[in-house]
């Protein structure tokens, strides 16, 4: 259902309120189940009405949907259990054990046992953990309470539980707007038009004499349906005239369509005449959102018509049917939690869309940095690098050399936190791809613009993650994530100074504004712009949007000093209020930001002053315990309970409400040891002092002026200088250390250099390790044997292990159940040295799913017990893979060449991709692109779009002369999810997925000669870790693909081990999801082990400095003996 139509439901919702069609209210809540009434709810709960309340819980969650949905069902049932044992009618406990308890017994059998047993005792009381069960009433209390905690947790409820913010009767009031523009398209149009049914279309039946005037009587109320009183006096003229004017302009967007169904909540059946859509489309009015277009005289003199009432619409009070969130002012975050030294001025900031501690700072010195708010740490720290000035523009160049330094104009995070672009006050942005909790891995560079880029954001135009900047240079301009230029936004007559993209149902656009004072509004379409007219001060300002996207504000500063801040009304591209408490004059322009749906915040004159977004008063103000600039910056987190301000003395404090304390001192009540051993393990990154090479060390520094007071264009920037050769050409960065630093290959020979730890009653000689995996917690470690049978291994806290993490230094236990029970998968009439053995975990830990030539088993990771099964062979399943997004979708690679796309809840095979020609080895998805990965043993891969599991493309890896296409292929995205590992027995190599080109490629060679087993990405996705068919293990550089380390055999395996014959090695590499340097291995003989550097090293040798020949294209320069001259051995 689109979200016009959820909004619909919406409207409904709050008539039937007003009506009274309580019953109907709650059944619509339910079918939808776009709002869960909690205090319905509650009402239910009190009065112990179970079946109404899992009748209206149904609509929002099984339960079986997650572990919070389990437990809400879990705690009513309970409680109506424990209610018909306080009657002390046991044939009614008995069936509601039976038929509602009995579900649980799955997933803990022993809690089942222990509730049975509750039938024994005269008074279930007698049970010391129920001892304090009081009366009916003060129970249900006390699970309310719990039960509201459960969902508000529940991802299921997210966005369902706060009524949208609606004007009273907003349906009738839109059944008026409706009617008056029926009214106003009428040829003969009434001065009192009876309207006595809404089942059809007004029209008024022709004069006898002259055409009457418009209407101008005031608004009346849509009556109930019951009356069908005539409805007298449309909505004013004025307000129908505009028809939202950003819904006409995207209406008219859209292929020129002749409807408006699109962009506004009508019945299908109303639509406009072609010959009317430019009414929706903007005159050249000042201080309007409005279209600009050529009128015919037709839509012109019916401009006029409609102009020609000025009343405005009667506010109809009726009472409100949801009850809306109190605010108060103790929800503000005024008090001051903490202070840092950042080192240098503070040009921008940005809370991490999810860790809502996690702020990015940019600085006025070009370096960014990013801190840990609860721990009041850095985590990263990377001062501005340019890796090569001569691929630069000339442009550029002159620029560096007239002045070198450099200031970062605008951080900003994109919505899923994986990625962050830096915006420089010269020509750049930079794209950084961030792995938690502290990794910062450069993606991208690209030469945006000519002169400064003075914004930068990210938009989902068709569905994909783009980067959009603006600049001097008067355009704004929109990336993809490989640094290709989508789109060239061309209009302003001056530089940009700011951009919102947008969007409206699936309508995407982006606002900018130019220090002209000029607003426009863009499609993504290179058309032109929607939308011109002017700011108020007509000099810098920055736009905008709510939380929930459903109202746009404004900001900015006059050249004279004066400082607005408003609300726009969209519809009609007016101002709405502008709200007050700024001083006269500014020296230089204010900022601000909103949270909450409900606050605005702008640092102005020393302080920070806050608004409710609806009066247009100041609530109050604040100098955080005072040394705030005169204009300091600002941004709040996404929840609204931390505001970082900057501060006079190069550094930021940290102002928070008492939820925003709590969150912080949490990091110290918690599990303060362990979040902190989690970040020393990865210290602090520094990529040493900005560096632009060719530019000599004397050219003095010229501070610049920073966004709040721009720099006047230059005439070469503003004059579109033609020579642009090597603008805008992205260069693909590798996070090289210092050339000076020399370099040298790691090898690990001996045991006492590293730390190994091999898992106890792990070694099956008869069994191989065929599959190895890590919990997503790490803290466990999985392992499926050729002989079908799953072992874990879980590590637990001590005062060796404080953190309880997976570790080389501890042994782990081998863990089971109490029951004893083997996780044992089913095996069929299958030979077992023919099976694949395949496992895939669930995202939460809780399930792991695993076949090995039988049936696909799902089993329960707390009990070992088979939870179902599913996909009995032939053919047998060779490889599993959940849907990122849902756990219930699952990707099965086939042993005949085929991948199904499984749904596990309905037990239903949605589709089947055929196109490999053997067996799947390999599948992979990437969020970011929308697509699935799959390889075979053809050695072939293939791109599937997720939307339409249609094929993309299809490529061959490239196989050395003679080779016949075999042997697993294996695949794995790295966490950009652009960079795809693909590993062969012949190569490992890294893919561009959004392109499907090679970007590198290594042979075995040297001493690591032998075939490659299996590789894969560190959980940073720096390092790959490739094992070989000998036992020995390399450690790559994932950028460029150097060796940095080499493990030996006789480092890890016993001598006896080492020096068998075959030789034993790993058949399997998985690496740890929080620590990078620690991996473990699945052996040819049944052991697993786990390694690590040692303690004092924390790393697996030094990063190689230069990328030693080895080219994009896959062809390496002659270097030394640890280079890959890929193509040269290829084609031998």
């Amino acid at each position: 259902m689109s979200s016009l139509s959820r909004e619909l439901v919406f409207l409904i919702l709050q008539f039937l309120e007003e009506e009274k069609f309580k019953e109907s209210v709650h059944k619509l809540e339910q079918e939808s189940g776009f709002f869960f009434n909690i205090k319905y709810f509650e009402e239910k709960v009190q009065a112990g009405e179970w079946d109404e309340v899992e009748k209206y819980l149904s609509g929002f969650t099984k339960v079986d949907d997650n572990r919070y949905s389990m437990k809400i069902f879990f705690e009513i049932r309970k409680q109506k259990y424990l209610e018909a044992l306080d009657k002390h009618d046991r044939a009614k406990a008995v069936e509601i054990l039976v038929k509602d308890l009995k579900v649980f017994s799955t997933f803990n059998e022993e809690l089942y046992k222990e509730i049975t047993q509750l039938l024994t005792l005269e008074n279930f009381r007698e049970n010391e953990q129920l001892s304090k069960y009081g009366d009916t009433k003060s129970a249900r209390s006390i699970m309310l309470i719990e039960l509201k905690k459960l969902i508000e947790a529940n991802p299921l409820f997210r966005e369902k539980l706060a009524f949208p913010t609606l004007k009273a009767s907003r349906l009738r009031t839109l059944i008026n707007q409706s009617l008056n523009w029926q009214h106003q398209l009428c040829k003969n149009p009434r001065p009192n038009p009876d309207i006595k049914t809404l089942f059809t279309d007004h029209t008024c039946a022709p004069p006898n004499g002259a055409r009457a005037p418009s209407v101008s009587a005031p608004l009346a109320v849509v009556p109930k349906p019951a009356t069908y009183t005539p409805l007298h006096a449309p909505f004013p003229p004025a307000a129908a005239a505009n028809a939202s004017a950003l819904a006409g302009w995207m209406a008219n967007a859209a292929g020129g369509s002749s409807s408006i169904q699109s962009a506004v909540v009508a019945a299908p059946s109303i639509s406009i005449p072609s010959n009317q859509v430019s009414i929706l489309k903007h005159p050249r009015t000042p201080n309007t959102l409005s279209m600009t277009d050529y009128q015919n005289a037709e839509s012109e003199q019916l401009m006029k018509r409609m102009r020609s009432s000025s009343h405005q619409a009667d506010e109809v009070t009726y009472p409100a049917p949801i009850p809306q969130v109190a605010w108060s002012l103790d929800d503000l975050p005024r008090t001051v939690a903490c202070a840092m030294n950042q080192g240098s001025n503070v040009t921008s900031m940005d809370f991490h869309p999810s860790h809502h501690t996690l702020l990015l700072v940019g600085t006025a010195t070009g370096e960014i940095t990013l801190w840990e708010i609860g721990l009041r740490e850095r985590l990263v720290v990377k001062p501005f690098k340019l890796r090569d000035i001569a691929a630069c523009s000339s442009q550029f160049q002159a620029a560096m050399v007239k002045d070198s330094s450099i200031s970062v104009t605008r951080v900003s995070w994109s919505p899923d936190g994986n990625l962050i672009g830096v915006a420089f006050s010269k020509h750049l942005i930079h794209l950084h791809a961030y792995q938690a909790p502290n990794d910062l891995h450069q993606h991208i560079e690209i030469e945006a613009h000519m002169g400064g880029v003075n914004d930068i954001a990210f938009s989902h135009p068709n569905k994909q993650l783009s980067v959009v900047t603006c600049g001097d240079d008067k355009l704004i301009k929109v990336w993809d994530l490989n640094g290709h230029k989508l789109y060239t936004f061309e209009g302003h007559e001056a530089p940009v100074y700011s951009i919102c993209p947008h969007h409206k149902e699936n309508i995407q656009f982006v606002f900018s504004t130019a220090l002209d004072g000029k607003i426009k509004a863009w499609l993504y379409d290179n058309v032109g712009s929607r939308v011109d007219y002017d700011s108020p001060g007509r000099w810098c300002t920055t736009m905008l949007y709510s939380s929930d996207g459903s109202r746009l504000f404004s900001c900015g500063t006059s050249k004279e000093g004066d400082s607005f801040l408003v609300e726009w009304n969209e519809s009609e591209g007016a101002i709405k209020r502008t709200y007050a408490g700024f001083r006269k004059k500014s020296t230089g322009v204010v900022q601000f930001d909103t949270t909450q749906n409900h606050f605005l915040a702008a640092g102005e004159e020393n302080q920070i002053k806050f608004w409710d977004v609806d009066n247009v008063n100041m609530l109050i103000s604040t100098d955080a315990e005072g040394g705030l600039p005169s204009l300091p910056r600002l941004r709040f987190n996404k929840e609204g309970n931390l505001l970082a301000v900057t501060t006079m003395d190069g550094g930021f404090k940290i102002l928070a409400n008492a939820e925003g304390l709590r969150s912080l001192r949490a990091f110290g009540s918690r599990s303060f040891e362990a979040f902190k051993t989690q970040y020393e393990t990865s210290p602090i990154k520094v990529s040493g002092a900005p560096v632009v090479t060719s530019i000599s060390p004397s050219i003095s520094r010229v501070d610049r002026l920073d966004r709040s007071s721009p720099a006047k264009p230059s005439p070469i920037l503003n004059g579109g200088d033609p020579s642009t050769r090597g603008l805008e050409k992205p260069r693909i960065l590798e996070e090289l250390s210092d050339k000076a630093k020399p370099w040298e290959l790691c090898e690990i020979l001996d045991p006492l250099q590293c730390r190994v730890v091999s898992m106890p009653e792990g070694t099956d000689s008869a069994s191989k390790v065929a599959r190895l995996l890590y919990t997503n917690s790490g803290v466990s470690l999985l392992a499926l044997g050729s002989n079908a049978i799953q072992r874990l291994w879980k590590w637990s806290r001590s005062e060796q292990n404080p953190t309880g993490k997976a570790t080389a230094s501890v042994v782990p236990q081998h863990w089971q159940p109490n029951s004893g029970l083997l996780m044992i998968n089913d095996v069929s009439d299958t030979n077992p040295e023919e099976a694949v053995p395949c496992i895939a975990l669930s995202k939460n830990d809780s399930y792991v799913m695993s076949a090995c030539g039988g049936k696909v088993s799902l089993f329960n990771m707390m009990t070992f017990k088979v939870m179902t099964t599913f996909m009995p062979p032939p053919p047998a399943s060779t490889y599993l893979a959940f849907h990122p997004q849902d756990n219930n979708i699952i990707a099965i690679g086939m042993e005949d060449s085929t991948i199904h796309i499984y749904n596990v809840r309905v037990d239903e095979v949605k589709t089947k991709l055929n196109s490999h020609q053997k067996r799947i080895t390999g599948l992979a998805f990437s969020n970011n692109l929308g697509i699935l990965v799959s390889s075979g043993a053809d050695a072939q891969l293939c791109i599937w779009n997720t939307d339409t599991w249609e094929k993309k493309k299809s490529i061959s890896i490239q196989l050395p002369a003679g080779k016949a296409p075999a042997g697993d292929t294996r695949v794995q995205f790295h966490s950009d999810q652009i960079r795809l590992l693909v590993a062969h027995e012949t190569q490992i190599a890294i893919y561009d997925a959004s392109k499907a080109d090679r970007i590198r490629q290594w042979v075995p060679q040297g001493s690591l000669s032998a075939p490659i087993s299996h590789a894969a990405y560190s959980c940073n996705s720096q390092l790959v870790y490739a094992a070989f068919c000998d036992g020995s293990i390399g450690v790559f550089d994932a950028d460029n693909l150097r060796l940095q380390c080499r493990i030996a055999p006789a480092a890890y395996l016993s001598p006896a081990a080492a020096n068998s014959n075959p030789p034993v090695y790993p058949l399997v590499i998985a690496t740890h999801p929080q620590e990078p340097s620690q991996f473990a291995v699945g052996l040819t003989d049944g052991a697993v082990k786990v390694i690590e550097p040692l303690e004092s090293e924390r790393r697996w040798g030094i990063s190689s400095p230069v990328d030693n020949g080895v080219v994009p294209n896959g062809r390496a320069a002659a270097s030394s003996g640890t280079s890959n001259s890929a193509a040269d051995q290829l084609q031998r």
